[in-house]
């Protein structure tokens, strides 16, 4: 979900792994955003830059392939408090919330959450959004940061309309922090301060608990790195408590954005605004998982005259993973046939950090779209050898009880 340009020479490795046309801050866009963790940040040595209105750390004192590395075999925090979350109250909060996305909302345990997307009526996709359908009456939504004033604006005009005809049903915008704590240590060091018991907290389930002594924390287990982790929504004036007391473990270190994105790529996850937009629909993007099988059937999501032709179908175009050597492979990248016809193009990549070897996903012509089809990428004008590969490439590890 979150990526950005680095152009200054000194960030090196950062420099080829990241492309999406965010800005260094300067005085002239006015004053950036902070998190409730922005002088911690500071603090630990955080390297500020501008993200979505926003000033975020990049990275810290270690390198961005070590703070990656240390994320995979141990964990690292990751503020993501800049993200938009939500709640939908109301006892048609349910049906409001399937008026504006694919998933199937009302068939959710409670405490489950599911990946997303908000969808148009042309079947592109607003933005991807995790949902969880909690028991306390509500649902718990959470969306990027990037699209934080489309979206809010986007289900505040549905509300009216949605209140208009009858319907009860509220928005309430959080001013919460958000921390993701991500990594294969992470239950182990989060049990520490919790008294409920994490192994029965599974991938994408939620619950409100007291964290390390700090009341009314949503801990829900999910993340965008492909590990086990948690993300735990804390009230603003807890955040730095929390990360301290996080960070007394040994295992734990603090990570910046340059990290979240190689991870999230290295896990096949697609960033908003590259992978996926407004003119990209789920089957395109390889994402059908995502439509409810009641949705596909009721025809009564946004798109879904568009987008449910398309799964028996067949698409012009699919998002797939790809493998080369060589010159890392960045955004905007032309992909070609072995005749040097462009067939496709590039949405994200960077040379990964545990294959050493360059990751990239993006769109080609759907003949081309099996894994082990041979393609070429033309990187400084030169063209390399490349290769359709399944994703995720790094084999995620999230919880799942068993």
């Amino acid at each position: 979900m979150i990526l950005l340009r680095i152009t200054a020479n000194r960030w090196g490795f950062l420099r080829g792994a990241f492309d999406v046309g965010c800005r260094l801050a300067s005085t002239s866009e006015g004053v950036l955003k902070r998190t409730p963790l922005y002088e911690f940040h500071r603090d630990q040595g955080g390297k500020m830059v501008e993200f979505a209105g926003w000033s975020m750390p990049v990275q810290y004192k270690d390198s961005h392939i070590s703070s990656h590395l240390h994320t995979r075999q141990h964990c690292s925090i990751f503020d993501v408090s800049h993200m938009l979350q939500t709640k939908v109250h109301g006892k048609d909060g349910v049906k409001f919330m399937e008026s504006m996305v694919v998933a199937d909302i009302a068939e959710l345990k409670d405490n489950q959450g599911t990946l997303s997307l908000f969808t148009n009526e042309k079947g592109g996709i607003i933005d991807d959004l995790i949902v969880t359908k909690t028991d306390l009456g509500y649902l718990y939504v959470v969306s990027n940061a990037g699209c934080a004033d489309k979206d809010s604006a986007h289900m505040q005009a549905k509300m009216s309309e949605f209140k208009a005809s009858g319907h009860d049903a509220d928005l309430e915008f959080l001013d919460y922090a958000l921390i993701a704590l991500q990594g294969p240590a992470s239950a182990r060091v989060l049990q520490a301060g919790m008294s409920d018991d994490l192994t029965k907290l599974t991938f994408m389930t939620s619950r409100i608990s007291k964290v390390f002594g700090i009341p009314e924390c949503r801990v829900t287990r999910c993340g965008y790195t492909g590990e086990d982790g948690v993300e735990i929504s804390v009230p603003a004036k807890h955040a730095v408590q929390l990360a301290e007391s996080l960070l007394k473990d040994n295992a734990v270190k603090m990570a910046g954005l340059g990290a979240r994105d190689s991870l999230r790529l290295e896990a096949g996850l697609c960033l908003y605004g590259n992978d996926i937009d407004e003119n990209t629909t789920p089957v395109e993007a390889s994402l059908v998982w995502t439509i409810g099988k009641r949705r596909r059937t009721t025809l009564d999501f946004p798109g879904a005259s568009v987008v449910v032709p398309q799964i028996k179908g067949k698409t012009t175009r699919k998002r797939v993973g790809l493998l080369s050597e060589g010159p890392p492979v960045r955004q905007h990248t032309p992909i070609l046939s072995h005749e040097g016809r462009v067939i496709g193009e590039v949405t994200s990549g960077c040379p990964s950090p545990c294959l050493k070897q360059n990751v990239a996903m993006g769109y080609v012509e759907t003949e081309f779209s099996k894994v082990g089809t041979p393609v070429k990428v033309e990187v400084r004008k030169k063209v390399v050898d490349a290769v359709v590969s399944k994703m995720p490439f790094v084999p995620t590890r999230y919880y799942t009880g068993k």
